[in-house]
């Protein structure tokens, strides 16, 4: 397929603005904004995108138009007049590329919580309370209706001032759908009651902003089309509500969305994680474009370019949302149109970047550690001014990193590994269905390695001798960790690793009791395995919750699948010991909160307690480097190289991810980009 030909490379004309592709992200909130504002390292998320082709960039997830709606995470605050120089600055720097800028604005609603920021009450045009946010809201009075639209207008005009190409509003989960819907309207009079009293307070928000900005700036509204609840909004409701806009002749495009995001699990469903189908909601939306006379956007897991190409070639969109995976790759235009779609980063579906944010965290890509860093962090490498020679020992997601760093900015990399393929603990984790697309992690890594020329030494068992026989500039550990079950007072010989599960190695128990001490995906993921044959599984966790560290999205495709099963969950209980009896393994329960004993007589004893790290290279070489395996923290967090050696003293040891310590993908991708970035 030509350039001239590419479906995803033709123009759209909204009024005034041609958008040079078909290709965006759609509005999300990547909390990075600073006291609310979009300042410099949010323009350069953006800008990022931006130069590399991406036709729209829709910033906020959305921004707030008033002060009785707090933000759960750092959203921008449209309400705020100092959010518009700052806008300007982002919008004229991707306008200097060629790229169009939107911004999404909304009134949370009942969607957020009354005891953040002003402390004002949470509005909704019922009293029914939200599961996420658990805000019980006022139900709306006539002079808050005729308020808010008031703020929506204010927004909007701070927006056109900005100098931004459009607004989208935000009408799914938040205020404005919630107008729409039966299960959360109960107002009488002229906003309650039948459907064209429900849509009337955003026909009459849409009016007021036009009054503000006038005829030609673009318009947008991001809506749920069916919610796919019981009570909640049908399709055909929706297709009603999308006929009304479209009618108004004030709209000038929908972005399509279906489901509901009142709970983890429907959030879930409108943005699916690995594990589930990719682009569940595509025909949905384009039915939508098949009955209304405008334009249709729409994003929801269409993570690679030949579904998005698929999408609009057949007419179900006029513009395709790739929106985590532009996280995960910036500049999947750009590499689109030099023809090398092969070199695109894939996004994964981990949503880690999602998960954090709702957790308050900020938005990080699992295995693109430059997202979000982009002051600090490259998407693409400058050669380096010295070449030297690398010895990588480990080919796990860190170890690969660095090999792909190094080899990419011209060093010459041998990569040592003990086993027979790539992938350490993420090719362990991929073996269960559900977790199976992490192998691109390693996957890509390979693909660009090979391209660069680094050599691989499969089933190699490092020591010393090996290491130093190839007289090395830098010697890299990248050994990983082993799993860590000795944390009982008595019995650690009868217990098994959550990794003992997940490789096969031990055959599940019927009766099995899990104990969870690190809360990340290895338990859950050996726990499904252990239920799937009938077993009776106990999932035990001394927190107060399980599986902190996978998270609201991830847990919801676990739960549904132990949830079928014999699986009970227990919080806040501590195993202490484990003994033999009657053939059987006896476990001794504890509680850190005091004065309780209690038994299990199992069959099976899983502990999960995170991995100690596989160190003894490290140690054994550290004495003979020149940096004796010292890191310059300063110059690391200053994007300085660690001080070279001079010329015959030997060389730098350094080592990176679980081979320092146990933490996760992203945590040991990023170990490796900071410092092979800068050697």
């Amino acid at each position: 397929m030509s350039l001239a030909n590419d479906p995803l490379l033709q123009p759209l004309q909204l009024k005034h603005l041609r958008l040079r592709n078909r290709i965006m992200t759609s509005s999300h909130e990547p909390a990075y904004a600073e006291d609310g504002l979009p300042k410099a390292r949010y323009r350069a998320y953006h800008v990022e995108r931006a130069k590399a082709g991406i036709a729209l960039t829709m910033t906020a997830g959305s921004a707030a138009v008033s002060r009785d709606s707090p933000p759960v995470f750092n959203n921008i605050l449209a309400y705020k007049d100092e959010v518009v120089p700052w806008m300007r600055d982002l919008t004229d720097a991707c306008h200097e590329h060629g790229a169009a800028v939107m911004i999404q604005i909304t009134h949370l609603g009942r969607r957020t919580s009354w005891s953040k920021a002003d402390w004002l009450p949470v509005v909704s045009p019922s009293h029914q309370r939200e599961a996420s946010h658990r805000a019980f809201p006022k139900q709306m009075e006539d002079w808050d209706i005729a308020r808010l639209i008031r703020d929506y207008a204010d927004a909007a005009e701070r927006m056109h001032a900005a100098g931004v190409d459009g607004v989208e509003l935000e009408a799914y989960g938040h205020l404005m759908d919630q107008f729409w819907s039966p299960a959360t309207n109960t107002l009488d009079g002229p906003y309650g009651g039948p459907l064209e009293n429900r849509v009337r307070f955003t026909l009459d928000v849409i009016k007021a902003i036009r009054a503000r900005v006038g005829p030609d700036f673009i318009l947008g509204v991001r809506g749920v089309a069916d919610e796919a609840m019981p009570g909640g909004l049908n399709a055909e409701e929706g297709l009603g509500i999308a006929r009304y806009l479209a009618k108004s002749g004030m709209v000038d495009f929908l972005n399509i969305i279906r489901g509901h995001i009142d709970t983890d699990a429907g959030l879930t469903d409108v943005i699916p994680v690995q594990g589930m189908a990719s682009a569940p909601h595509l025909d949905f939306a384009g039915s939508i474009r098949a009955q209304v006379d405008i334009p249709i956007f729409h994003a929801a897991k269409i993570q690679d370019v030949t579904t998005a190409r698929f999408a609009i070639a057949s007419g179900k969109l006029d513009m395709v949302g790739m929106t985590r995976a532009h996280m995960a790759d910036p500049h999947i235009v750009r590499k689109i149109m030099i023809g090398r779609e092969d070199t695109i980063r894939p996004c994964v579906g981990g949503n880690f970047c999602l998960d954090r944010i709702y957790a308050g965290g900020e938005a990080y890509c699992i295995h693109n550690p430059a997202t979000g860093r982009e002051l600090t962090m490259p998407h693409t490498l400058s050669p380096a001014p010295l070449k030297r020679k690398l010895v990588v020992v480990g080919a796990g997601p860190a170890g690969l990193e660095a090999a792909r760093v190094a080899s990419e900015r011209g060093h010459q990399v041998l990569v040592l590994e003990a086993a027979a393929k790539p992938g350490g603990q993420v090719r362990l984790t991929t073996q269960t269905a559900r977790r199976r697309e992490m192998i691109s992690i390693i996957d890509w890594r390979m693909a660009r390695c090979e391209e660069q020329g680094v050599q691989f030494r499969f089933n190699t068992l490092a020591d010393a001798a090996t290491v130093l026989a190839e007289q090395p500039d830098v010697v890299i550990i990248a050994t990983g960790g082993l799993p860590h079950t000795a944390v009982l007072a008595q019995g650690n010989e009868l217990v098994v690793s959550a990794w003992d599960i997940l490789s096969g190695d031990v055959k599940p128990g019927r009766n099995v009791l899990l104990y969870d001490d690190a809360g990340d995906h290895a338990a859950l993921q050996a726990a499904d395995l252990i239920a799937q044959t009938g077993a009776h599984v106990e999932i035990m966790t001394p927190d107060r919750s399980f599986a902190p560290e996978v998270m609201a999205m991830n847990l919801v495709p676990y739960m549904r699948s132990l949830q079928k099963r014999d699986v009970i969950f227990t919080v806040t209980f501590r195993l202490g010991s484990v003994t033999r009896q009657d053939g059987q393994l006896l476990a001794h329960i504890g509680s850190d909160y005091g004065g309780v004993h209690q038994q299990r007589l199992v069959d099976q004893v899983v502990v999960n307690h995170g991995t100690r790290p596989l160190d003894e290279l490290y140690f054994e070489l550290k004495g003979r480097s020149s940096n004796q395996g010292a890191v310059d923290y300063d110059a690391l967090l200053a994007g300085q190289p660690q001080g070279q050696a001079a010329p015959g003293s030997g060389f730098q040891l350094f080592r990176i991810g679980d081979a320092v310590s146990a933490r996760n993908t992203h945590a040991a991708i990023y170990d490796a980009l900071r410092l092979v970035k800068d050697l």
